[in-house]
């Protein structure tokens, strides 16, 4: 049963959960109005015979004169006409038969064994009130009591019992069994109206108030369909498909710029390696040629070429050594991540950056500095910040190399970079019109950036007073390293005394 109402739609399953639900409910109103309106027609029935028990005379004249019509009892005081349509009757505990004295319309109520137990107490405060039936089968409401006297059967004053004997008087319950099987009838009536209004209501509610889910369903199914990320739901209220209507937006959003950079990455990863691969391409066929041809190449073309073609491959050898390491995903390994000292980094790549710059003169102070990072990234990070110096530098110039409470500037004094461009220097394959004649594949400031990123930091590019260009790298750290080193990759900056 369960997998049968999983397997049925959203909205089918609400309706009938609504339905049910109602169903219930109108169940429990129903049984109980029925049961509160059978206590007081029952309770009026009653009322009915302790009245025409209490009112009739009956201690005085009634009991005596059922007593006249029964041949074994005495001599009733009065005579007694019974009320059309009630039951009168006496009930011997031993035998059980009662002794009859009713209107012509009624006949004798069937005798039980309350009735009798009744009759063979023989105490007036004795009272039995009970459903029966008359001997033709009829539903009688039926109150028994026993036989008293407002004199004692010997004449003497007093109260006086009729011993082993009861007065049973009954009322028939035509009408009231009428009146609880038409109300039966009715709230039957009305009930199933009710489940089926239910039914109905909870339908509509299902379909209007999964109206936006099924919007964001055709979205996702589009979406899937055709891989259109440019799919906008609608977005109205402030509840909670309104909300997971705006989680969608933002992730096909996401989705697209990602895909937009992706696209714009392998456009620009293409446009750059085409560059040195039509050279690369070019200079081996000169060399091919010449080797087919038999026509020797002179040999200080020769050498040109082939320094040409050596360039060429180390700048593409670059070039994906960048792409591969944007690819990366954007958290480091958690064992790779562990305490290093930056001012050691930064030597190590001020000891490579020398060989490619030997006529430039390098100022440095570097400081103690402690970070949480990747040291291979840091140490690439900071060799491409220098190499842009050293590309940038004239001949004969100066880098200033400075590290104090986590800042490490990198400053030259080169053309500087105009301030229109800053605003790009950190984009991928972006390249200032005045370096394209430069090696370079314009991804060694995102990588930077990326990198420092990573660790918790930030990077900025400006102008520097006098001209030049100054790089400035913050990193979170201590000026010395913690005491007891945590486990390589437990998160969290290392903190100290004059962290940034």
């Amino acid at each position: 049963m369960i997998r049968r109402l999983r397997a049925l739609p959203l909205r089918s399953r609400l309706a009938l959960l609504v339905a049910t639900a109602v169903a219930v409910a109108v169940a429990a109103v129903s049984t109980a109005c029925w049961f509160v309106v059978r206590g007081k027609l029952y309770d009026e029935v009653d009322g009915k015979l302790r009245t025409q028990y209490e009112t009739l005379n009956l201690r005085a004249a009634g009991v005596a004169a059922i007593l006249r019509a029964c041949p074994s009892e005495a001599e009733p005081a009065n005579e007694f006409a019974p009320p059309r349509d009630y039951y009168y009757q006496l009930v011997r505990a031993s035998s059980g038969e009662p002794c009859v004295i009713s209107a012509d319309s009624v006949g004798a109520v069937r005798v039980t064994a309350s009735d009798r137990e009744v009759a063979r107490r023989s105490d007036p405060r004795e009272r039995s009130l009970r459903n029966g039936t008359d001997t033709e089968g009829n539903p009688v409401r039926v109150l028994t009591v026993a036989a008293v006297l407002d004199r004692r059967p010997d004449g003497a004053p007093g109260v006086g019992v009729v011993q082993d004997t009861a007065l049973s008087i009954g009322v028939p319950l035509r009408e009231t069994e009428r009146t609880l099987g038409d109300l039966a009838l009715l709230l039957l009536v009305v009930s199933g109206i009710g489940v089926l209004g239910a039914g109905a209501t909870g339908l509509w509610v299902a379909r209007t108030g999964l109206a936006p889910v099924d919007r964001l369903t055709g979205a996702v199914e589009h979406v899937a369909r055709t891989e259109d990320l440019s799919v906008r739901i609608p977005v109205e209220g402030d509840d909670e498909i309104a909300r997971l209507s705006r989680s969608f937006n933002a992730m096909t959003a996401a989705l697209a710029s990602s895909r937009d950079l992706q696209q714009q990455l392998i456009a620009d990863a293409g446009h750059e390696l085409r560059t040195p691969l039509t050279s690369l391409r070019t200079n081996i066929e000169l060399l091919a040629r010449s080797e087919e041809t038999g026509r020797a190449i002179p040999a200080e073309d020769r050498r040109a070429l082939l320094a040409s073609v050596t360039a060429q491959t180390t700048e593409l050898a670059a070039l994906i050594g960048d792409l591969q390491e944007l690819s990366r995903p954007d958290a480091s390994a958690p064992h790779q991540v562990q305490v290093v000292a930056l001012h050691e980094i930064a030597e190590g790549a001020l000891r490579r950056v020398r060989l490619r710059g030997p006529e430039l003169r390098f100022a440095e102070d570097l400081a103690p500095w402690f970070v949480r990072g990747e040291q291979a990234a840091l140490e690439r990070a900071l060799v491409n910040v220098l190499d842009n110096a050293v590309k940038f530098s004239p001949p004969g110039g100066r880098i200033e190399v400075v590290l104090r409470e986590g800042e490490l500037t990198v400053r030259d004094h080169g053309p500087g970079i105009p301030a229109e461009e800053l605003p790009h220097v950190f984009e991928r394959f972006w390249r200032s019109p005045s370096a394209r004649s430069l090696p370079g594949s314009g991804l060694g400031l995102s990588i930077v950036a990326r990198t420092v990123q990573q660790a918790g930091g930030e990077v900025r590019v400006d102008r520097a007073e006098g001209g030049g260009t100054v790089v400035t790298v913050r990193l979170p750290g201590a000026p010395a390293p913690p005491p007891a080193s945590p486990a390589p990759g437990a998160p969290g900056p290392v903190r100290g005394p004059g962290a940034s």
